[in-house]
């Protein structure tokens, strides 16, 4: 007789999903024994690592992944990154191990004590099945949950004791919808209110990444002769970033964000929360004279808005819908924004240096993945995005997501055939909050170079503390590390990049080894500025 484990790992393979990212407990073990030789286990050495894999793959691949977690203290690992899967609207189907039904009013050692609580809200749903029978159909409902918009984590937990038990008849495998249409009406709406503008402005987020949307965006900008800001804090570049109608990306506070949209009457915004703020600098929403209109697949997102209205939508049949509507206009185009000046030369390197010279060796089909938060908009002013789907970072501000993320992406570039370059900038902080990753990218002989700007210093930090007006923070400072050794001792090439003109020779070398590659690169400890 058929047992749910025989159930489920048919049902599995049927949603495509053969590939598990873990690190294995006690818990999982019967779920994992006799593991298929049809499936591929991703061995993580730490869950928020395995939970970043997971989403670096999905959002790579664009499908949903599967994360096989140990009970409650393995999810409470994993949280960090679950918390920023959610922001990242990432489908992943997280399954954890529980302790044995008999056992569970006992609560023995190991047991998650409120196993469908524990990953709320940071979820779409979560639940223990109440019959060992239920946990194939729980997973079947679990990746439609998960896929439909907006798309997002999930989260069941399984009594080790149930995939032994005989199954009931398997659950239907069902394809659900993952974009739904726009109201025509209001569409049409939107669309008047934008033709009768005077002055207009696209607002765009990570969500035209997602749908495939840059050729539609780019139609729209040009249909309007309207200038394009990335909403705050994008986790997705949103639109090519060489375009001349491409402004940057908007500052993330209220007051400097309304100011940069000061001059335009109508802002529409596709795909981003309006808008994601911090720190907190008051000020208006938005100028007197200007309008908003927003449209999302979030419902919530909706809600939430302090301005605008709102219409819930697929981002990009949103944006074709409109292209559609839309005549011409007799406007001139915006100008094009300024380039930065040169940076000035200086030792050690500034950020801007860095990223000038990264820029200038930057591979035409590169996938950057960033967590560098203290250099951040240096990165942006420098290196420009002009591919879909080839910039990823956290959407949730929290940190430990970017080098396992850049992993699973690279093993999706290797997965898919598309075998773009993967390069990872990380800061030397945020580099080992998930290093562990490491291990994995060395094991599976990954060609990812992780680029590291070498500062000592929290230096984020720092310049929140001179913004907020709070001195005498202690441990902002990381004197002692040494990357180079920390990559060696996961088994990844690794190199000083010392002075910077060797940062060409070295990222070509990174990217034809066979293995990762760190590369330290020492740079000044000035501050960033924040506004």
């Amino acid at each position: 007789m058929a047992t749910v484990r025989d159930t489920t790992y048919d049902l599995l393979r049927d949603l495509g999903l053969t590939t598990v990212f873990g690190n294995p407990g006690s818990t999982e073990e019967p779920f994992l024994r006799d593991f298929p030789a049809d499936f591929r286990y991703v061995h993580a050495l730490q869950e928020a690592t395995a939970v970043a894999m997971a989403d670096g793959y999905a959002q790579a691949t664009g499908r949903p992944a599967h994360v096989n977690l140990h009970t409650a203290p393995g999810t409470g690992n994993g949280m960090g990154n679950l918390v920023t899967a959610w922001h990242n609207k990432t489908p992943l189907i997280i399954s954890a191990g529980q302790q044995a039904r008999e056992m569970l009013l006992l609560e023995p050692r190991l047991v998650n004590r409120r196993a469908a609580e524990l990953t709320q809200p940071y979820v779409k749903w979560a639940h223990e099945p109440a019959r060992a029978q239920d946990v194939p159909a729980a997973f079947m409902r679990a990746y439609a949950i998960a896929v439909q918009p907006p798309a997002g984590p999930v989260f069941l937990s399984v009594p080790m004791d149930d995939w032994d038990q005989p199954t009931d008849p398997p659950p239907q495998v069902r394809t659900v919808a993952a974009r739904f249409a726009p109201d025509p009406d209001r569409l049409r709406g939107f669309a008047a209110t934008l033709a009768a503008s005077r002055a207009p402005v696209l607002v765009l987020g990570a969500a035209v990444d997602r749908t495939d949307a840059w050729p539609a965006a780019v139609a729209l900008a040009e249909r309007l002769a309207a200038p394009v800001w990335a909403a705050p804090a994008p986790e997705r570049a949103v639109f090519p970033e060489d375009h001349p109608h491409f402004r940057g990306v908007l500052p993330y506070a209220i007051g400097p964000l309304a100011e940069a949209l000061r001059g335009y009457d109508t802002v529409l915004v596709v795909g981003a929360p309006v808008f994601r703020y911090y720190p907190h600098v008051p000020g208006d929403y938005l100028p007197d004279d200007a309008r908003l209109l927003h449209i999302t697949d979030d419902p919530d997102e909706s809600a939430r808005a302090p301005v605008g209205e709102s219409l819930l939508g697929d981002a990009g049949l949103a944006l074709a819908g409109l292209v559609e509507l839309l005549p011409p206009t007799d406007r001139p185009a915006p100008p094009i924004r300024a380039e930065p000046e040169t940076p000035e030369a200086t030792s050690p390197p500034s950020a801007d240096a860095l990223f000038a010279a990264l820029a200038r060796h930057w591979p035409a089909d590169g996938v950057l993945v960033q967590e560098s938060p203290s250099n951040l908009a240096a990165l942006r002013r420098r290196l420009r995005i002009n591919r879909p789907r080839s910039y990823f970072t956290m959407a949730s501000g929290g940190l430990g997501f970017g080098l396992p993320a850049a992993v699973g992406i690279a093993l999706a570039e290797r997965d898919t055939g598309r075998g773009r370059p993967v390069v990872a900038v990380v800061g030397d902080g945020s580099f080992h909050y998930s290093v562990q990753a490491l291990w994995t990218a060395a094991q599976l002989r990954l060609p990812l170079a992780v680029v590291v700007p070498v500062n000592h210093q929290y230096a984020i930090l720092k310049a929140f503390a001179e913004l907020k007006h709070t001195p005498g923070v202690p441990a902002l400072d990381l004197p002692g590390l040494d990357i180079a050794a920390i990559a060696h001792g996961y088994g990844c090439a690794s190199a000083v990049v010392d002075p910077l003109d060797q940062l060409g020779e070295a990222l070509d070398a990174a990217l034809a080894a066979g293995r990762p590659t760190v590369l330290p690169v020492p740079i000044s400890t000035e501050l960033p500025r924040l506004l």
